[in-house]
């Protein structure tokens, strides 16, 4: 029965890290946010890894409205080591105001987890994404590549609250010959 106690008590823990939809802690989200102007395609500049996008090329994020409110998330990204497309389907809810760029997404059933864009440019031309925690960070761009200006930039913004920038994988976006 201790097995048991214990074993229910690391699987909560799990459940309850992976399903966080809070931003991680001491980092702003924007506001005054307008999901219209984020609807469409964003290309994954840079990630830092993790496993369900680990060896994925040309990833892409488009956004659409959903009939119930909510945006539908569809990413893309190609597996070069098998040489095939990967497609996963989501749906993203805001957990307060639709003004304030803090969603939850989910592509697994019930479990959600944090979508939190804290940094955007004022055309919705690239965006900084960070998960429920500082182990997930994303930079998006409405084109395949940014200038170095603003990569610079959006990576002293990311250092700035703490996220590891020197992990950053940055993601081949040329399409495959």
């Amino acid at each position: 029965m201790r097995f048991c106690s214990k074993l229910c008590v690391i699987l909560s823990a799990i459940v309850f890290v992976g399903c966080s939809v809070t931003p991680p802690k001491d980092v702003r989200v924007v506001d005054n946010f307008d999901s219209q102007r984020y609807m469409g395609t964003w290309y994954e500049v840079a990630r830092l890894d993790h496993r369900f996008e680990r060896g994925l090329e040309q990833v892409t994020a488009n956004y659409s409205p959903r009939a119930d409110g909510g945006l539908k998330v569809l990413n893309r990204g190609f597996d070069s080591k098998k040489q095939q497309w990967k497609e996963s389907e989501g749906k993203a809810y805001f957990i307060g105001s639709p003004q304030i760029a803090s969603l939850k997404v989910s592509f697994f059933g019930p479990f959600y987890g944090g979508y939190n864009v804290i940094d955007l440019d004022t055309e919705y031309r690239y965006a900084l994404v960070a998960g429920p925690s500082k182990d997930y960070l994303w930079i998006l761009s409405r084109t395949p590549t940014l200038d170095t200006a603003t990569r610079d930039r959006l990576i002293q913004i990311a250092k700035g609250y703490g996220f590891d920038t020197a992990a950053l994988i940055w993601v081949n976006q040329k399409p495959v010959q």
